[in-house]
């Protein structure tokens, strides 16, 4: 017996350009009778440019649970629903996936209508992270988990994607510098697809002097590519060299008023290195 309930339209819209709108898109918010949307004042635009009249309500992150239970009852009526954000895909770094969630566990029909992408924009215009990539989102803002999460795409052999705020972008970058290498191939992507778009491909010690002298201004909306670690074996002669250029930088740290360990963890961070063979090398040089 087929389905009687609605279907949940996942909905991809222009992450700038309103022209990227796909016409799959359009005829699926022309037809449904009713549209969530993250910002009901950014979807107008969309809408008024092609005509479309459908119903728009609200749902953002901060809606609630009432607002979750109305959308649910709606479809549960039988009637369709298209899900948007203000750019992109919803679910995707943006609001969504807890109403997607909600309708697939009570076996309602949720249908993807892909599209624009920030993700997939910046990495086929970069050419930075490779074949193989991983997508971070926004990194926590700081501790131990900002740290550890800094450590994993140091080390990774794939490339990977990042959202930043502006005002967080020259210290991300440092960040990233810092546990990854500054020469570290990467990108700045900003305001893509709109009037201000602009897309800077350097080492990551370039990216930071870039924002910092203004050559990259700090404003609108980032995407970062960071190129993968060199996945490339190194012979036993060169691991012996790194480990030794390793251990005179945690001599260097100690002497300089750190204890072993956290000199140690530090450097590892920043090469890659094995911070309990540091650590071991950096006692048996002492």
């Amino acid at each position: 017996m087929p389905d009687a309930r609605g279907a949940l339209y996942v909905v991809a819209t222009p992450i700038g350009n309103l022209g990227d709108v796909t016409l799959r898109a359009i005829e699926t918010l022309q037809s449904v009778s009713m549209i969530a949307a993250e910002d009901t004042r950014i979807t107008r635009r969309l809408l008024a440019r092609h005509e479309i009249k459908t119903r728009l309500v609200s749902y953002h992150a901060q809606s609630g649970k009432a607002r979750l239970e109305e959308l649910l009852v709606h479809l549960r009526g039988g009637s369709d629903l298209a899900l948007v954000t203000d750019a992109g895909t919803p679910a995707v770094s943006d609001p969504g996936e807890e109403l997607v969630a909600a309708w697939g566990d009570e076996g309602g029909l949720v249908v993807p209508i892909p599209g624009a992408s920030a993700v997939l924009a910046a990495l086929a215009a970069t050419a930075v992270a490779g074949p193989r990539w991983s997508f971070e989102g926004f990194l926590p803002r700081a501790g131990r988990e900002r740290r550890d999460r800094l450590q994993r795409i140091a080390g990774d052999d794939r490339g990977t994607v990042l959202f930043e705020a502006p005002t967080r972008l020259a210290a991300t970058l440092r960040d990233l510098a810092a546990t990854c290498g500054g020469d570290r191939p990467a990108a700045v992507c900003r305001e893509l697809t709109k009037i201000h778009e602009q897309i800077m491909r350097a080492g990551l010690d370039q990216l930071v002097a870039a924002v910092e002298t203004g050559v990259i201004p700090a404003r609108g909306e980032i995407v970062l590519v960071v190129g993968p670690a060199n996945a490339t074996p190194m012979s036993r002669e060169e691991a012996a060299a790194a480990l030794a250029e390793g251990r005179e930088q945690v001599d260097g740290l100690v002497a300089g008023g750190l204890n072993r360990s956290e000199a140690a963890r530090r450097v590892a961070a920043a090469t890659g290195l094995s911070r309990r063979a540091l650590y071991r090398a950096a006692q048996e040089s002492g």
